[in-house]
């Protein structure tokens, strides 16, 4: 199928064309149609299925029809509500996409970075408004956004709204919200606060469920590396004297982590920036766009500034340290392999995160390859023995609710009130998004015998 089979006017196709967008996803063909006839949506997929053209596209289409209210771009006329900063502006970039050529006004919002610009654009008028749960909320109770007129309401990403602790917040928004109105509600998984949540503000929804693209073993080569703590530093700056890593995103556990990383980088002229909750927006979205421009060669990111990346062409992503939450590494590894392109993503694996491994292939269903072949390899029996001695000292992992980076939960302002404009970090656990299924041959370890360039 084809765009210009959706029935989507030509200012948007015209959109599309220049975005080089030709073919809907699954969760495009099936959810356009759909939102066009104004209905209700249940929509069960994650980042990377092509889930936001999904909404954005009919959207834009819906309300670029004629209004009898003359109050036009005075009044926000749809909501769209995310968990994440980083996930948020990509929103409003797909609504600037695609309406480009549309007389629409958008707007996101969020915290972490000064008000004013915010508020002296919603006095402008605004037409869509993208926002996070704790800015909105703050600029509600100031007398800045008022959502008696809105007409769509898009929920995105709701179990993260969950995991993040945003829930109160979201019903506190939809109370405010017409009762007679369009709702879209995507979440990739659905426990059931979230499916009571969704039975609560649906009218009779169409239900849209979209796979992944593939699982994480289809695209993505992934390879274990087992090494010392010690040496992981030594280890990472082995592999990137492959000069065929043009780029390549690095998870670390912790702020501080990512910050010591980046620093051993620059030590050797590899050119690093890190992003994490300690580092202001606009630093954030500078380090971002080195990124994407080939500026910076290695982005080093803690798992919930990474929420929302999505770099074309991203080959490599690496594992410095395994997350203790299974799902994580799914998320993490699904940075790359997109868009139907392959992806490779290292992993390193110290003692102390012997059992992360273990919950991660219980996860995705399968072992993951093991490379021996560099200079700073453990055995499997050294591993295990270092794995058993740091159980027997205390060492083992934490429980799921123990976090690295967690911190108190900010003020409705989304964070503004911090002396350094950022807000406080989140981590939460991530939805199964690798649709594997069990390897029938995953009972013993793999050994890959493949070599890494140096």
């Amino acid at each position: 199928m084809l765009f210009e089979e959706l029935n989507l006017i030509e200012p948007i196709l015209k959109a599309l064309q220049t975005e080089g967008y030709t073919q809907p996803t699954p969760i495009q063909e099936q959810s356009i149609p759909s939102i066009l006839q104004k209905k209700d949506l249940l929509g069960c997929a994650q980042t990377g299925t092509g889930k936001t053209a999904a909404f954005a596209i009919p959207m834009l289409q819906l309300l670029s029809k004629p209004h009898s209210n003359t109050k036009v771009h005075k009044t926000i006329k749809a909501l769209v509500l995310t968990p994440t900063r980083e996930l948020a502006i990509q929103i409003e970039e797909s609504f600037k996409a695609y309406g480009k050529n549309l007389p629409i006004r958008h707007l996101v919002i969020f915290g972490g970075v000064g008000q004013k610009a915010q508020t002296d654009a919603l006095q402008r008028g605004v037409d869509i408004l993208v926002a996070t749960p704790g800015r909105l909320l703050d600029l509600m109770n100031q007398g800045f956004i008022n959502l008696k007129d809105v007409e769509i309401f898009v929920l995105d990403e709701a179990d993260r709204m969950l995991d993040m602790g945003f829930i109160h917040d979201v019903k506190k928004v939809i109370l405010k919200l017409p009762v007679v109105r369009q709702t879209l509600f995507f979440s990739a998984t659905m426990p059931k606060e979230i499916q009571a949540l969704a039975d609560t503000i649906l009218r009779n929804p169409v239900k849209v469920e979209v796979t992944p693209v593939s699982s994480t073993a289809e695209k993505i080569q992934q390879q274990i590396f087992f090494v010392e703590k010690n040496d992981k530093k030594d280890l990472l700056l082995h592999l990137l004297k492959d000069k065929t890593i043009e780029t390549a995103l690095v998870f670390a556990r912790t702020k501080h982590g990512s910050d010591r990383i980046v620093k051993d980088l620059i030590k050797v002229g590899i050119k690093a920036e890190a992003i994490h909750g300690n580092k202001s927006q606009n630093a954030r979205q500078r380090a971002l766009s080195n990124f994407k421009a080939k500026i910076t060669r290695i982005l080093v990111a803690t798992d919930i500034a990474a929420r929302g990346i999505d770099v074309d062409e991203l080959a490599h992503v690496i594992n410095y340290e395994l997350p203790n939450v299974p799902e994580t590494y799914v998320h993490r590894i699904g940075r790359t392999g997109r868009a139907g392109l392959s992806g490779t993503a290292f992993s390193f694996c110290d003692p102390e995160e012997k059992e992360f491994l273990d919950d991660i292939e219980k996860l995705i269903g399968l072992k993951i390859p093991v490379t021996e072949d560099h200079p700073f390899a453990m055995s499997w029996q050294s591993l295990l023995s270092g794995a058993a001695a740091a159980k027997a000292n205390g060492k083992a992992k934490p429980t799921r609710g123990g976090r690295p980076e967690r911190n108190a939960r900010p003020a409705a302002g989304g964070g503004a009130s911090k002396p350094n404009g950022a807000r406080p970090e989140r981590t939460e656990r991530q939805p199964n998004l690798s649709g594997a299924k069990r390897n029938p041959n995953s009972g013993s370890r793999r050994w890959s015998s493949k070599k890494t360039s140096s």
